[in-house]
């Protein structure tokens, strides 16, 4: 009540606060009605035909999508996580403070950050598919989503790195230790759960990414079986099940086990990062 009267007295304050209540009552009831739309309506359309091993015109089957999905959200990490860190403990770390250089890079990966998924995706078909000549295949959507990750996991590690207090590298380098060790030892291990939120959110949009793979991966629904086949992932499958027409309750149901898909990958990299993070 006596917060109440205070934003009373204050007006201006008052009609700021009653516009963050609607914009976040807005947002959470925008996200409670396309939870709830996508589950009412693909619920009742899962069946064990969607889950078969191979993937045919009658059961339109998302498990070998599935395990694409997987495939190339391991191997675009395996690639972007080192690079993206290394990267901004280079900026962090060895580059001085307000070089030319390091506003340059900023700005490019800032930049790259907000470019559209679909012009990544010309680039990785016009650089790996046909230049390459690797085609459609597993190793050009994940080179792709390489490039497209990257800036995100740069700029959080880097805000991470920044966010460690510089006494921690002063009582270092005091005990006698170097510079690597340092990074290593000290200053990684305190970023670690500021670059684990960049991982994740790094995961939700490869997870989620369709426009790129098109053009890199291709729609094949078979699972992939090397570096070189063409693959389609869940969102991927998805988008073709809704273009065709013909597999529109199939294509709620994959939308469903799409999103339990994200909820998952998300509640275990939170966990991780917890666990991680007491240790």
């Amino acid at each position: 009540m006596s917060k109440l009267k205070t934003y009373l007295k204050h007006p201006f304050s008052f009609i700021l606060l009653v516009l963050i209540g609607i914009c976040a009552f807005i947002t959470v009831a925008s996200i409670l009605f396309i939870i709830f739309f996508i589950v009412f309506k693909g619920v009742p359309n899962l069946s064990a035909d969607l889950f078969s091993f191979t993937y045919n015109s009658k059961n339109v089957s998302m498990l070998p999508s599935i395990f694409n999905t997987i495939f190339i959200t391991f191997g675009t990490l395996l690639i972007a996580v080192p690079i993206g860190i290394f990267s901004a403990v280079y900026l962090v770390e060895y580059t001085k403070k307000g070089s030319k250089l390091t506003k340059v890079i900023r700005v490019t990966t800032e930049t790259l950050a907000g470019i559209p998924s679909i012009v990544f995706g010309l680039f990785g078909f016009l650089a790996f598919v046909i230049s390459l000549g690797w085609g459609y295949s597993l190793i050009a959507g994940i080179l792709t989503l390489v490039l497209m990750v990257l800036p995100t996991i740069i700029r959080t590690t880097e805000e991470a790195l920044l966010a460690v207090p510089d006494t921690y590298r002063e009582g270092s380098f005091g005990l006698g230790a170097g510079k690597l060790r340092t990074i290593f030892k000290i200053i990684l291990p305190s970023a670690t759960p500021g670059i684990l939120s960049g991982v994740i959110l790094a995961i939700g949009r490869i997870v989620g990414e369709s426009a790129a793979l098109i053009f890199t991966a291709g729609t094949v629904a078979n699972t992939a079986t090397g570096l070189l086949s063409s693959a389609r992932t869940l969102s991927v499958h998805l988008y073709c099940l809704l273009t065709e027409g013909l597999y529109t309750e199939q294509a709620y149901a994959t939308a469903v086990i799409l999103l339990l898909l994200v909820v998952v990958i998300n509640a275990v990299s939170n966990f991780a990062a917890k666990k991680i993070a007491k240790v």
